[in-house]
């Protein structure tokens, strides 16, 4: 009776916003003084960690933190794009004491997936134990790393990478299924070491494609995320010349090809020539770059502190600093703008409540998303 409930809810709740203003937001200061920070989790004890482009990783308490994680020894960050750029926890965490990073790494730029068990007494030592790289990516080009994980609602570790680099993707990744950039990957990192590519993936047993590949055809989807209550994946996938697009798989989908490089956002690439559209997999959002420049995926929002939000989907634009929200309507997405920040938004984050907050890259910060009184 209670999902049904829930079922009716979700059903009747766009219908409810419609003729509606948008809910009104703002930003709650959590923290400042930050270096670069670029993405925030919560591990299953509900506890709040932060990652820093060049190479920690902090715990939050209150608006304080400690350090919990330096992996300044194995990174780069010269390029803009480069640095640590991914954390995920494991489900069973802390009994199953392992942390999993993405970042690229000193010496040659590779991207690099890398298991952890992290030493709470002795978070500077420059070898933590157990470390293990898992999964080593070359890269053409010191950008488009792509480097959101994040465990799944089945367990599996999903690896977002970007095409390598270049204007317009150059070596052809995102539609080479021989290769492991432009994709969105899963894998499963109990059943082997280093992995095991788990048997329902849709090139599994496919000799001429990467049996990690769970989707394809993305230029650099720098945040992913899972819907905590359908299961939903949505991807932030940052444009080349014209376009931004949200991309949205539902729970179960799977090879799907989201287009590039033969579209950016509904059009063909390059501007002028000829595709078939119909080959791919369209976007459920997309904006110009008459309002930003680089998008920022974001979350479903699932708390409590603003019912008007439930169910929305927000993200963001790097340049611009605007948050914008997603809402389902008549089998569509329905996109409206929620808040002009003037921030360089380089995540969202979520909580284990499903409360959201906002990391300015630039200025060292973070924010909660708050509902404005009055």
């Amino acid at each position: 009776m209670k999902r049904i409930l829930l079922l009716l809810m979700l059903a009747l709740w766009p219908t409810c916003l419609l003729g509606q203003s948008a809910p009104k937001l703002i930003l709650e200061p959590l923290i400042e003084g930050l270096q670069k920070p670029l993405f925030l989790t919560h591990d299953p004890t509900g506890r709040l960690h932060l990652v820093e482009q060049g190479g920690l990783i902090h715990a939050l308490d209150g608006a304080g933190r400690t350090l919990f994680l330096d992996l300044r020894d194995y990174i780069t960050d010269r390029g803009n794009e480069q640095g640590l750029l991914g954390l995920a926890f494991h489900p069973r965490y802390p009994e199953r004491n392992e942390v999993f990073v993405f970042y690229t790494a000193r010496g040659d730029g590779a991207n690099t997936l890398a298991r952890v068990v992290p030493n709470p007494n002795a978070p500077r030592e420059a070898r933590p134990p157990g470390f293990e790289v898992m999964l080593s990516i070359e890269s053409p080009a010191a950008n488009h790393n792509g480097g959101m994980i994040a465990f799944g609602p089945d367990g599996m570790l999903y690896i977002a990478t970007g095409d390598g680099g270049g204007a317009g993707d150059p070596w052809g990744n995102a539609q080479n299924l021989a290769s492991p950039l432009g994709k969105l990957l899963r894998i499963d990192p109990d059943a082997a070491r280093p992995y095991a590519i788990p048997d329902d993936n849709p090139y599994a047993n496919h000799p001429a494609a990467r049996g990690e590949i769970w989707a394809f055809g993305l230029r650099n989807p720098w945040r992913f995320s899972f819907d905590g209550m359908t299961g939903d994946l949505w991807i932030g996938d940052v444009g080349q010349n014209r376009f931004e697009e949200i991309n949205r798989l539902p729970a179960g989908s799977r090879g799907w090809n989201f287009g590039w490089n033969r579209m950016e956002g509904n059009e063909c690439f390059p501007p002028r020539s000829r595709c078939t559209p119909g080959r791919y997999k369209p976007p459920v959002a997309v904006y110009g770059h008459d309002q930003g420049c680089s998008v920022t995926g974001g979350y479903v929002y699932r708390g409590r502190r603003i019912p008007q939000l439930a169910g929305t989907y927000l993200f963001a634009d790097y340049c611009s600093g605007r948050i914008w929200g997603l809402w389902p309507h008549e089998g569509a997405f329905e996109m409206r703008e929620l808040l002009q920040t003037g921030l360089r938004i380089s995540s969202f984050g979520e909580d284990a409540a499903g409360e959201l907050y906002v990391i300015d890259h630039q200025g060292g910060r973070v924010f909660r998303i708050a509902p404005r009184d009055g």
